[in-house]
């Protein structure tokens, strides 16, 4: 194993893996709510207590593809982890989110389990969806710093501009949390007998959208600080693209409101909402410029690499330096 190497290239590649197959499971995990199939596998980790595999229904079908490409996302996570301890140059911060990304998928793993023996209770279903939120944050941060240099890099906006982003990461947050309430007092319950949440849809509605509004009048706000402090055009770019998903993302969610939520649109919003969490992250992360990590133009495992790793980048508390 200590011969074993692996370079950054190849090391972005299962980051990007990781990070498609999160989404593919949010928007999954949708699909089984959204056409009622929460209990077409009314066993775990089998699809039943006498077949592991499920009969050839949709209910069934739709669940257990969901469960498989959680077992996917399982082993893309796993591999991420190992790679992240073989990759040179070696780096801490990689680890720890790679690390992440092991314990958010067992979490939501083992949450999936309750929601099928809790009979699809809702504070369940939404915690089980917010783990998945969190674990496509973690993610997209790893992804994003996969591509760059180590360390925080150099901040490209004023201190108050930074501030007001993490501010509009605080208000997405409570937004999609918000969002995932109103869903579970909604009509879509994952199943036939299911609870849902004992509050008026139509309140709960309101107050996701008027927090909606508050992230929405944020970004506004933060774009015209980006705008009269001379961001670089990229950090502007980048803004503007996060307010333009965010207006679909409010039209889809009007529009599913207003015509009384047809599961297909819905779908569409929680897919959006994946969307919209990835853009404001990579936002974020587009305030600083980065030395770009070029090693693996030494050569993907090579001795060299990890020497001018260590010369490039001595000062970075991030690098582990660590034998050839």
């Amino acid at each position: 194993m200590t011969s074993l190497r692996i370079g950054p290239r190849p090391f972005l590649f299962l980051c990007r893996f990781t990070l498609v197959t999160v989404m593919i499971n949010v928007a999954t995990g949708a699909a089984v709510r959204l056409s009622g199939s929460g209990l077409g596998c009314p066993d775990w980790p089998t699809c039943s207590r006498d077949h592991l595999t499920p009969p050839l229904s949709l209910h069934a079908l739709l669940e257990f593809g969901n469960r498989m490409v959680v077992v996917v996302l399982v082993i893309a996570c796993g591999v991420t982890a190992v790679a992240s301890f073989l990759r040179r140059p070696a780096r801490r911060d990689l680890r720890w989110l790679s690390g992440g990304l092991v314990l958010g998928v067992v979490g939501e793993a083992v949450l999936g389990a309750f929601v099928v023996y809790s009979h699809l209770n809702p504070y369940v279903v939404m915690v089980h969806f917010l783990i998945g939120i969190a674990l496509l944050a973690v993610a997209v941060v790893l992804t994003l710093r996969a591509v760059h240099g180590p360390g925080r890099g150099t901040l490209q906006v004023t201190r108050g501009a930074l501030w007001m982003t993490r501010a509009l990461l605080v208000l997405l947050t409570i937004a999609i949390s918000a969002g995932a309430a109103t869903t579970g007092t909604g009509p879509h319950a994952g199943g036939p007998g299911a609870k849902r949440i004992p509050l008026p849809l139509s309140d709960m509605a309101r107050i996701h959208a008027e927090i909606v509004w508050a992230t929405g009048l944020l970004l506004l706000a933060l774009l015209w600080v980006l705008w009269r402090t001379n961001a670089p055009a990229r950090v502007q770019n980048a803004g503007l693209t996060v307010l333009a998903v965010m207006v679909a993302q409010g039209l889809i969610g009007y529009t599913q409101y207003f015509t009384h939520l047809p599961a297909a649109l819905v779908g569409f919003h929680v897919v959006g909402a994946t969307v919209v969490w990835s853009v404001a992250l990579w936002f974020h992360n587009s305030l600083s410029s980065h030395p770009p990590d070029d090693a693996d133009a030494v050569g993907p495992g090579s001795a060299m690499a990890v020497a001018v790793a260590d010369v490039r980048f001595d000062d970075d508390p991030s690098v582990v330096r660590e034998p050839a």
